[in-house]
Protein backbone atom coordinates (compact mmCIF):
# COMPACT_ATOMS: atom_id res chain seq x y z
CA UNK A 1 0.00 0.00 0.00
CA UNK A 2 1.75 3.41 -0.87
CA UNK A 3 -0.87 6.63 -0.21
CA UNK A 4 0.39 10.11 -1.35
CA UNK A 5 -0.95 13.81 -0.78
CA UNK A 6 -0.05 17.18 -2.71
CA UNK A 7 0.80 20.22 -1.13
CA UNK A 8 -0.18 19.43 2.47
CA UNK A 9 0.11 21.88 5.12
CA UNK A 10 1.48 19.31 7.80
CA UNK A 11 1.36 20.95 11.78
CA UNK A 12 4.01 18.82 14.01
CA UNK A 13 3.56 18.15 18.00
CA UNK A 14 6.04 16.61 20.15
CA UNK A 15 4.53 13.25 21.14
CA UNK A 16 4.45 13.02 24.80
CA UNK A 17 2.01 11.32 27.59
CA UNK A 18 0.50 14.66 28.77
CA UNK A 19 -1.47 16.89 26.41
CA UNK A 20 0.05 19.16 24.71
CA UNK A 21 -1.84 21.02 22.14
CA UNK A 22 1.12 23.29 21.27
CA UNK A 23 2.18 22.94 17.29
CA UNK A 24 6.40 22.61 17.39
CA UNK A 25 6.07 23.38 13.65
CA UNK A 26 3.87 24.02 10.82
CA UNK A 27 5.14 23.22 6.89
CA UNK A 28 4.13 23.41 3.60
CA UNK A 29 5.26 20.74 1.00
CA UNK A 30 5.26 19.60 -2.45
CA UNK A 31 4.18 15.62 -1.62
CA UNK A 32 3.89 13.52 1.60
CA UNK A 33 4.10 9.39 0.79
CA UNK A 34 3.39 6.60 3.10
CA UNK A 35 3.95 3.27 2.61
CA UNK A 36 3.37 -0.02 4.73
CA UNK A 37 4.84 -2.90 5.60
CA UNK A 38 2.66 -5.44 5.30
CA UNK A 39 5.33 -7.87 7.45
CA UNK A 40 5.94 -5.74 10.13
CA UNK A 41 3.27 -3.08 9.76
CA UNK A 42 5.28 -0.16 10.52
CA UNK A 43 4.22 2.63 8.19
CA UNK A 44 7.41 4.50 6.48
CA UNK A 45 7.19 7.73 4.10
CA UNK A 46 8.63 10.93 2.87
CA UNK A 47 8.19 15.03 3.03
CA UNK A 48 9.53 15.89 -0.26
CA UNK A 49 10.88 19.71 -0.91
CA UNK A 50 8.86 21.94 1.97
CA UNK A 51 9.21 25.12 3.98
CA UNK A 52 8.56 26.46 7.47
CA UNK A 53 5.58 28.36 8.02
CA UNK A 54 6.08 28.66 11.64
CA UNK A 55 8.17 27.03 14.49
CA UNK A 56 11.87 25.36 14.74
CA UNK A 57 11.69 22.51 11.96
CA UNK A 58 15.71 22.49 12.89
CA UNK A 59 14.61 20.82 16.10
CA UNK A 60 13.51 17.64 14.72
CA UNK A 61 17.71 17.29 13.27
CA UNK A 62 19.71 18.11 16.73
CA UNK A 63 21.05 15.87 19.25
CA UNK A 64 17.25 15.87 21.33
CA UNK A 65 15.25 16.25 18.60
CA UNK A 66 16.61 12.85 16.32
CA UNK A 67 15.54 11.05 19.68
CA UNK A 68 12.03 12.58 20.14
CA UNK A 69 8.88 11.25 18.81
CA UNK A 70 6.11 13.17 16.89
CA UNK A 71 2.87 13.60 15.51
CA UNK A 72 2.11 15.00 12.51
CA UNK A 73 -1.09 15.88 11.13
CA UNK A 74 -2.74 17.36 7.83
CA UNK A 75 -5.80 17.61 5.91
CA UNK A 76 -7.09 15.66 3.05
CA UNK A 77 -8.16 17.85 0.71
CA UNK A 78 -10.32 14.82 -1.13
CA UNK A 79 -12.42 14.08 1.90
CA UNK A 80 -15.50 16.20 1.38
CA UNK A 81 -16.58 16.61 5.27
CA UNK A 82 -13.91 18.59 7.36
CA UNK A 83 -13.98 16.07 10.28
CA UNK A 84 -12.92 12.76 8.69
CA UNK A 85 -10.32 14.71 6.29
CA UNK A 86 -7.95 14.98 9.00
CA UNK A 87 -5.19 12.48 8.83
CA UNK A 88 -2.55 11.57 11.72
CA UNK A 89 0.58 9.81 12.03
CA UNK A 90 1.67 8.71 15.60
CA UNK A 91 5.28 7.64 16.83
CA UNK A 92 7.01 9.38 14.07
CA UNK A 93 10.57 9.37 13.98
CA UNK A 94 13.13 10.88 11.49
CA UNK A 95 16.12 8.47 12.21
CA UNK A 96 18.63 10.97 9.85
CA UNK A 97 17.48 14.24 10.77
CA UNK A 98 16.52 16.18 7.99
CA UNK A 99 18.38 17.23 5.11
CA UNK A 100 17.88 20.72 3.19
CA UNK A 101 19.83 22.55 0.35
CA UNK A 102 20.03 26.32 0.32
CA UNK A 103 19.43 28.49 -2.60
CA UNK A 104 21.29 31.27 -3.90
CA UNK A 105 18.45 34.04 -2.17
CA UNK A 106 19.33 31.44 0.86
CA UNK A 107 15.81 30.43 1.24
CA UNK A 108 15.74 26.38 2.63
CA UNK A 109 14.18 23.63 1.00
CA UNK A 110 13.89 20.43 3.16
CA UNK A 111 13.37 16.92 2.52
CA UNK A 112 12.78 13.79 5.22
CA UNK A 113 12.50 10.00 5.70
CA UNK A 114 10.27 9.15 8.62
CA UNK A 115 9.27 5.75 9.97
CA UNK A 116 5.71 5.94 12.42
CA UNK A 117 3.74 3.23 14.65
CA UNK A 118 -0.06 4.26 13.83
CA UNK A 119 -1.59 6.15 11.49
CA UNK A 120 -5.00 7.44 10.39
CA UNK A 121 -4.54 7.43 6.78
CA UNK A 122 -8.23 7.10 5.75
Amino acid sequence: MELSWEKPVIVFYKERAERDSKALAVIKAKRITISKDEKSGKLKGNIQDFFPYMGDIDYISSPNGISDRYVICWMDDREDDPIKAWRRLNGVTFPKGLVFRVDNIGKRTYNANFEAEHGKLE
